[in-house]
C-alpha cells in the first residue's frame, strides 16, 4: 500500500488530491477509505508525505517542505536534522519554531534564498516526549509547572492534581502529561500524573532524571523469564562449529567499576616481522535471537545508559553481567576477528569466526598502566608490553592517515552511600586506554570492510563532514588569534591545526571550539565514513552487551536472516535517538549531583578553589571550563571586585581600567562557585579570593557606564568526544 501511494504522488501528472480523489486514482473500492486514511496518517507522521490546504496530499519536496528532527538549544533556537541525509542541517530562528520541542519530528519550509540555510517549522508531526518533569509552582490564580529542561522555555499550566498517589506540595518535583499545544503564543497545558517529592528529598534528583528521559527501572517479566531460561553457563553442545581459543592468553582490560566485559584480546608473535592479534567480542547474538522478548526490549532501549549512580542496562544482568560478560576463569562464547599484523602496525589479513575463550585475567586500566611502567614479571605482562608497542604503532598510522586527536581528560564522580559527591577523579586517556582502544577501532573498521565487500545490508557508525559555515566561522576565530589555519574541511589541515593548538597556552580553549563545530556521530544504513577517525569504512562491532547497533552488526556478519520486525533504516534512526537521549540523561545525572555539591559549598561559606581555563569572552563576562568539575560556566563581570573591566572586541580580551590587568582566551585561573541556578541548569563562578586579598578594600566604581550590562549568565556543557563507549 505504501509503495502504491508514494508512486502515485511521485507521478509527473499528479495533482494534489484529497482522500476520496486518492481512493479513485488508486482504483480502490470505497470500503477501503478508512484503511487509506490510516496509511496516509502514518506516512504523514513519518514525514514521507505532507498534508496541505484542503486536506490534500503531496510529497514534501513538491512544496519545498523538509521533514526531520529538530534539536533545540537553551536560547530557543532550533536546528533541523533532515531525514534526507543529503540535505544539510537547517537553522530555525527562535520565532520560527512553532510549538516544536527538543527532538520532535517536524516539517520545515526552507527560507528563500536557500543559501541562508534557515527555515520555519510549519507542523509538528510527532512529539518526541509527551511527559515533562518540572517543579510545581503557584501563581495568583492557577498552578503551573516550570520544566527542568531549560530547552522548554514555557511554563505548563496544570489543574489541581488528583489521584496521583500522594499530595503535591508547592515546590515538589512532578511529572506532567502534556496536552495538545497548538499556539506558541499561549502556554502549554497539561495534567500532573505523578508526584516525585521535594527536590532535596533523598532519591528525588535521580528519579527526576529517570522520568524526564523515560528510562526504565525494571525489565518486563517475560524478558527476565527468557534470560533465566537461557541458563548460567556455556554448555558443551554450544561449542560446535567454534574455534577453540581457551588455551590462549586472553585478557580483558576495563574500568575498575565495570561489570559487563564486552571485549578481550590476545597477541602472539608469528615471526620477527608479524603478529597475530585476536579481538574477541561477547557473542550476544547467540543468546538474543531476533523477535524474542529479549530482542524487542534491547531494541527499545537501544543502549545501556550510564547515570552517575547506576547503570540502566540494555540487557538483564543475567546476560550483561554474567553469561555474556567475558569474565575470567570461565568459558565464554565470542565472535572473533583474527588479524595478521605487520611489525609497523599494518593489517595484512583478517578473518572472522565464532569462538570460545577462557579469559586468564581481568585487568583494570590502572593495573595495566602499572604493568607498562615496569619490566614484565610473567608471560601475560610481556604480552601487554608487546600489545602496547603494537597499539602505539597502529595509533601513529591512524593519525598519519588523518585521524583527529579529539580526546579530553574525563571526570568520574564518586558518590557516598547517601548519593553525595565525595570526590571527582580525573581520567586520562593514557596508554592503557589507548592499547585496547586501537584494537577495537581496528576490529570495527575490519568488520565494516567485510560487510561492504559482501554487500550485506547493515548499520554503520557515521560521522559526517562538518558544516562548512560553522568551519568558516571557527577558522575566522582561529585566525583572529594570529594562528595559521588552512582549509579545515580537509582532515589533514584540521589535524595540523589541532597539533599546533596542543603547543599553545590558548590551544585547549580553541580545541573546545573546534569540537563544537563538528557534527554528532550517528547510525546509518549507508557507510558514509567517519570524519573524526578519518575512516571511510566504519561500524560498531565491539560492544554488543551495551549497544544494539553492535548486536545488529553481529547478526549481519554471521547470520543468514539477521532481521526481524523493523527495517534497518528505522532501527538506525531509533538507536541514534536513544543514544542522544542517554547522553543527555548521563549529563543531567551528573549535573544534579554537581549542583547539590556546589550548593552545599555555598551554604558552608567555604567554596573550594578550582583551576579553570578561559574559553570565551563577552562584554558581560567570560566563560571558563572547570576541568575539576567537568563543567563550564560564566564569570560575570559583576563579580569582579578588584577593578572595572572593559571588553576590547578588536583584541578579544578584557582589561581592567585601573590595574590594566588583562583576561584573554586560554588564560588559566582559579575560580570558586558564586551562584547555582538549578532550574536553569546554570552555574556562575567568580575568581578565587586568596587569603592575602581578602583584607583589601574591593574596587567599587561609583557609576558604571550605561553600555555595560550584565545579562543572565548561561552555563555551557563541553561536547564530549566519541570515546570508547560510543565510538
Amino acid at each position: 500500500m505504501e509503495n502504491q501511494i508514494l508512486k502515485l504522488l511521485a507521478g509527473d501528472d499528479y495533482a494534489p488530491a484529497n482522500v476520496p480523489e486518492l481512493l479513485h486514482q488508486l482504483g480502490w473500492s470505497r470500503n477501503r477509505q478508512q484503511e487509506l486514511q490510516r496509511e496516509l496518517g502514518r506516512l504523514e507522521l513519518a514525514g514521507r508525505i505532507a498534508r496541505i490546504k484542503g486536506n490534500r496530499y503531496i510529497l514534501p519536496q513538491e512544496a519545498d517542505l523538509i521533514p526531520g528532527r529538530i534539536r533545540m538549544n537553551r536560547a530557543g533556537k532550533g536546528f533541523l536534522q533532515p531525514d534526507d541525509a543529503t540535505i544539510k542541517e537547517i537553522a530555525i530562528p527562535e520565532n520560527a519554531t512553532l510549538t516544536a520541542m527538543h527532538e520532535d519530528l517536524v516539517l520545515v519550509r526552507r527560507d528563500r534564498p536557500e543559501s541562508k540555510n534557515t527555515g520555519t517549522v510549519i507542523r509538528v508531526l510527532k512529539r518526541h516526549r509527551s511527559k515533562i518533569v518540572g517543579t510545581l509552582q503557584k501563581g495568583s490564580r492557577f498552578l503551573y509547572v516550570v520544566p527542568d529542561d531549560p530547552r522548554i522555555p514555557h511554563d505548563i499550566y496544570v489543574p489541581e492534581p488528583r489521584d496521583v498517589g500522594r499530595p503535591a506540595q508547592i515546590g515538589d518535583k512532578v511529572v506532567v502529561e502534556l496536552h495538545e499545544w497548538e499556539s506558541r503564543n499561549a502556554n502549554p497545558e497539561g495534567e500532573i500524573i505523578e508526584v516525585l517529592g521535594a527536590p532535596d528529598e533523598e532519591g528525588v534528583d535521580m528519579l527526576s532524571v529517570l522520568r524526564q528521559y523515560d528510562l526504565p527501572l525494571h525489565f518486563p517479566k517475560n524478558v527476565l523469564a527468557e534470560a533465566r531460561a537461557i541458563g548460567s553457563e556455556v554448555m558443551p553442545q554450544e561449542l560446535h562449529g567454534r574455534e577453540d581459543c581457551r588455551s590462549h592468553q586472553v585478557v580483558t582490560i576495563d574500568p575498575d567499576d565495570a561489570k559487563d566485559f564486552d571485549d578481550a584480546i590476545c597477541l602472539q608473535r608469528v615471526s620477527a616481522e608479524q603478529w597475530k592479534l585476536w579481538v574477541h567480542i561477547a557473542d550476544v547474538s547467540h543468546y538474543v535471537k531476533p523477535g524474542t522478548a529479549l530482542d524487542v526490549e534491547a531494541a527499545k532501549r537501544g543502549n545501556s545508559t550510564y547515570l552517575v549512580d547506576r547503570v540502566i542496562p540494555m540487557l538483564p544482568e543475567a546476560l550483561s553481567n554474567e553469561l555474556c560478560s567475558l569474565k575470567p576463569n570461565v568459558d565464554r562464547l565470542t565472535k572473533c576477528v583474527e588479524f595478521l599484523v605487520s611489525r609497523d602496525g599494518r593489517v595484512l589479513a583478517a578473518k572472522f569466526y565464532p569462538a570460545v575463550i577462557h579469559s586468564q585475567r581481568r585487568f583494570t586500566y590502572r593495573e595495566v598502566l602499572e604493568v607498562l611502567q615496569r619490566k614484565p614479571a610473567n608471560d601475560i605482562e610481556q604480552m601487554l608490553h608487546d600489545a602496547n608497542e603494537l597499539a602505539q604503532r597502529i595509533r601513529r598510522l591512524r593519525f598519519k592517515a588523518g585521524s583527529l586527536e579529539l580526546d579530553f581528560p574525563e571526570s568520574k564522580i564518586r558518590l557516598d552511600e547517601a548519593g553525595r559527591i565525595i570526590r571527582i577523579d580525573r581520567v586520562e586517556n593514557d596508554i592503557s586506554h589507548q592499547l585496547i582502544e586501537e584494537f577495537m577501532l581496528l576490529a570495527n573498521e575490519a568488520v565494516a570492510t567485510r560487510l561492504m565487500d559482501l554487500n550485506v545490508q547493515a548499520i554503520y557508525r557515521v560521522h559526517e563532514q562538518p558544516d562548512e559555515r560553522r568551519l568558516r566561522e571557527y577558522r575566522e576565530d582561529v585566525l583572529s588569534h594570529h594562528i595559521p589555519c588552512g582549509n579545515l574541511s580537509r582532515p589533514g589541515e584540521a589535524q595540523k591545526l589541532l597539533q599546533k593548538l596542543g603547543t599553545l597556552p590558548i590551544g585547549q580553549a580553541l580545541k573546545i571550539g573546534f569540537l563544537k563545530s563538528l557534527m554528532r556521530a550517528r547510525y546509518d544504513i549507508n557507510p558514509l565514513g567517519h570524519y573524526g577517525l578519518a575512516k571511510k569504512k566504519y561500524t560498531h562491532f565491539t560492544s554488543p552487551i551495551r549497544r544494539y547497533a553492535d548486536l545488529v552488526v553481529h547478526r549481519a556478519l554471521f547470520q543468514k536472516d539477521p532481521r526481524a520486525g523493523k527495517s534497518l533504516k528505522e532501527i538506525a534512526e531509533h538507536i541514534s535517538g536513544t543514544e542522544r537521549n542517554s547522553a543527555d540523561a548521563e549529563r543531567d545525572s551528573k549535573d544534579v549531583k554537581l549542583f547539590a555539591f556546589l550548593n552545599a559549598q555555598l551554604a558552608s561559606g567555604k567554596p573550594q578553589c578550582y583551576p579553570a581555563l578561559v574559553t570565551d569572552l563577552r562584554n558581560f563576562g567570560f566563560f571558563v571550563d572547570v576541568t575539576g568539575l567537568a563543567m563550564s560556566g560564566l564569570v560575570p563581570l559583576s563579580t569582579m571586585e578588584d577593578d572595572f573591566y572593559i571588553y576590547d572586541e578588536q583584541r578579544n580580551h578584557l582589561i581592567g581600567r585601573r590595574t590594566r590587568r588583562m583576561i584573554r582566551l586560554g588564560d588559566k585561573l582559579e575560580v570558586q562557585v558564586a551562584k547555582v541556578d538549578t532550574s536553569k541548569k546554570q552555574v556562575d563562578f567568580r575568581l578565587a579570593v586568596k587569603a592575602a586579598d581578602a583584607s583589601r578594600t574591593p574596587f567599587r566604581p561609583h557609576q558604571q557606564p550605561r553600555r555595560q550590562q550584565f545579562p543572565v549568565s548561561s552555563g555551557r556543557q563541553r561536547p564530549q568526544p566519541d570515546r570508547r563507549r560510543r565510538r
